[in-house]
């Protein structure tokens, strides 16, 4: 027979023995020393390195390529001083040829692209032109600079490409010209049409408008919705900050409040929490019923497919019910959580109590995330902007484009200027030289990838750090006051100041290895993420299931590495030692006081309150080192040791019974 592992109690010497009562303890060391030596140089070699590959990405790189969209002849559009200065929207000349296949292998539509100042606003075809010239002079503004021949015959027009075969009322996306969706009673119309006749006098769906929408969308890769990301933060950067203002004096004023009436305010937030899922439940639901028997509105979600207009899902009754459902679920989630854990919610109240009084006596502690999140913006900034400059490396590249699928020199690069002499056009009828994408063939190009992976590195490496750093000093600034005895007389002068001294001079080792261990484990998860989307369209089944359950892998180890690291942060900011010591020693208190943990910081973390994690692990080696004698008196408040004592006396009958 198979032996059984017989797993320690939490009280065994197995996990270390409880720390001794010591007299002489006030909190965070004073004599220390650095930590961690090694990882200390490799971290500062890295942010050199970084500095390095930023100045040889800015050398290199030009951002107008990323800015601005690119027309076929590799000019600007919308760039200030060129002829395409007053227009910054890319049109394509036949829409529908973006819906190939080969789209997403050549990387490029296989059409004419355009500068346009504005997005057509009406159906039109080049041979209904020509029949009326009604509409010359509107039709011209879509045609090729210089392009002023009317005369000239229909089919010639069309082979050149001298002017497209027909234009659809579009609004503009991403500085694109993208069909105007509207959903008209459920049904995807385009200027209240259904249908529309293409440049050939075929009559069409406005399905196959969607399905070249869908793909111009996959062209459009995540550095250009980045840069429109950037462009709307560049230009409500004053709203954003005055949002972030008022919500500091919210939060200062709830901490405040928190000190009085905790009970009050988390009884009311829990059942305003409620209140309000209840409501976009009922919501949701009059929503689906007013629209369910609407045979226009049974379209799913994936026939409607890609749309730039967020308001035509919410004509749809498959979107109401997946909103209702959801959050259905969310309330019967938190309602269960709420019956089960009704009586930790007054030891949750205590300890909302005793982290507001210890921020009421350290008021600096509230402002310490200004400096985290000025220095996470500068590591973002940084990380875009370097990956912009990767990204708008090297030259134009140019390419055969060519409407026969037969065209033996299709995708082959060529030269603009040549083109014209070359042998391609005459083999290939209706071909074009057009500009394809950005690259070369240098050292530094080939390994342009490499770099960017270089860049995401370092980026979490330091963006971790940054976390890393201010969880390190609020620990220890908290460690002040809790350790000291009596409240506030015994807390040293400037206790958040002190804390990120010894933070950045003695532990900068520690806390660059803590956060080196999480980096890495990120970098994994991309990399999953990555594969998981490029394998979305396989059949094979087990690889689905197996790369789901490496990602559910990572995803619990991202988890615990990421707690047992705020732990182990603690423990360097009270005793000053490494960190593979801190966190055994973090690790090992944890196990010893499993109980309390899972109260203390697994129920507070439906507030997420400042400091919780300090004072949970805290209130462990409080409870570990004294016993409430006059010798040895306990250093949190009486209330809180009331409710720790009862709920632990009420544990130890269970476990009697």
């Amino acid at each position: 027979m198979a032996r059984k592992t017989r797993v320690p109690p939490a009280s065994s010497p197995y996990y270390g023995e409880p720390r001794k009562f010591d007299p002489t303890f006030r909190g965070p060391v004073h004599n220390r020393s650095c930590t961690d030596v090694v990882c200390c140089v490799i971290f500062i070699v890295g942010i050199l390195g970084y500095i390095a590959l930023g100045s040889v990405a800015w050398i290199h790189g030009d951002p107008r390529k990323v800015v601005y969209p690119t027309d076929s002849h590799g000019q600007f559009c919308g760039q200030q001083g060129t002829n395409n200065a007053n227009k910054a929207i890319l049109f394509y000349f036949n829409i529908l040829r973006c819906a190939n296949p080969s789209v997403l292998i050549n990387l490029q539509c296989p059409t004419t692209q355009l500068c346009v100042s504005k997005c057509p606003d009406r159906f039109a075809t080049y041979r209904e032109m020509k029949r009326s010239y009604k509409s010359w002079e509107y039709y011209r503004q879509f045609c090729r600079p210089g392009f002023d021949n009317p005369d000239k015959p229909v089919e010639q027009v069309l082979r050149d490409e001298d002017c497209p075969s027909m234009i659809v009322p579009s609004r503009p996306f991403l500085q694109r010209c993208f069909p105007d969706f509207i959903t008209k009673n459920g049904t995807l119309t385009v200027h209240n049409q259904r249908s529309f006749t293409d440049g050939d006098g075929v009559t069409r769906s406005v399905v196959d408008l969607r399905d070249a929408a869908n793909g111009i969308a996959n062209l459009l890769d995540a550095k250009e919705v980045g840069m429109k990301i950037f462009e709307d933060y560049a230009s409500s950067w004053y709203w954003i900050l005055i949002g972030l203002v008022i919500t500091m004096v919210v939060s200062l004023l709830f901490i405040l409040l928190l000190r009085f009436t905790a009970g009050v305010l988390l009884w009311l937030v829990i059942f305003g929490v409620i209140t309000a899922l209840g409501y976009g439940i009922w919501h949701c639901y009059w929503e689906f019923s007013a629209l369910r028997g609407n045979s226009d509105a049974d379209v799913t979600l994936s026939q409607i497919g890609f749309q730039a207009d967020f308001s035509v899902y919410l004509q749809l009754s498959q979107t109401w019910l997946v909103f209702m459902i959801s959050l259905s679920v969310i309330e019967a989630i938190i309602i269960i959580i709420l019956i089960f854990l009704r009586k930790r919610i007054r030891i949750a109240i205590a300890l909302l109590k005793e982290g507001s009084r210890a921020i009421g006596y350290i008021m600096s502690t509230l402002f310490y995330p200004i400096i985290t999140f000025f220095l996470l913006a500068i590591c973002i900034a940084y990380w875009a902007m370097t990956a912009v400059f990767l990204s708008s490396s090297g030259d134009a590249v140019y390419k055969v484009m060519s409407s026969q699928s037969k065209c033996i020199y299709a995708n082959q690069t060529c030269d603009p200027e040549t083109f014209s002499q070359s042998p391609v056009p005459a083999a290939c009828q209706g071909s074009q030289c057009t500009f394809a994408f950005y690259g070369g063939e240098s050292l530094y190009h080939r390994y342009i990838l490499l770099l960017q992976l270089c860049n995401l590195f370092l980026f979490l490496w330091l963006v971790n750090f940054t976390i890393a750093l201010g969880q390190c000093t609020l620990a220890g600034a908290f460690a002040s006051y809790y350790w000291s005895l009596k409240k506030p007389q015994d807390i040293p002068s400037f206790p958040l100041f002190s804390s990120f001294g010894r933070a950045i001079r003695y532990h900068t080792g520690s806390l660059a290895f803590g956060a080196l261990i999480l980096a890495v484990v990120q970098m994994f998860r991309i990399g999953l993420e990555y594969l998981d989307h490029k394998l979305k369209g396989s059949h094979n089944a087990f690889s689905r299931f197996l790369l789901c359950c490496l990602k559910c892998c990572l995803w619990c180890l991202e988890r615990f590495i990421k707690f047992m690291n705020r732990n182990a942060y603690i423990m360097i900011a009270i005793y000053g030692k490494n960190f593979c010591t801190s966190a055994k020693d973090a690790f090992f208190l944890l196990m010893r006081n499993v109980v309390r943990v899972a109260v203390l910081d697994k129920v507070t973390d439906f507030l997420l309150f400042l400091g919780k994690l300090l004072i949970s692990g805290s209130v462990g080696e409080d409870l570990e080192r004294n016993d409430g004698s006059s010798s040895r008196p306990y250093y949190m408040s009486p209330s809180l040791h009331k409710i720790l004592h009862n709920g632990e006396q009420a544990a130890k009958l269970c476990a009697v019974s």
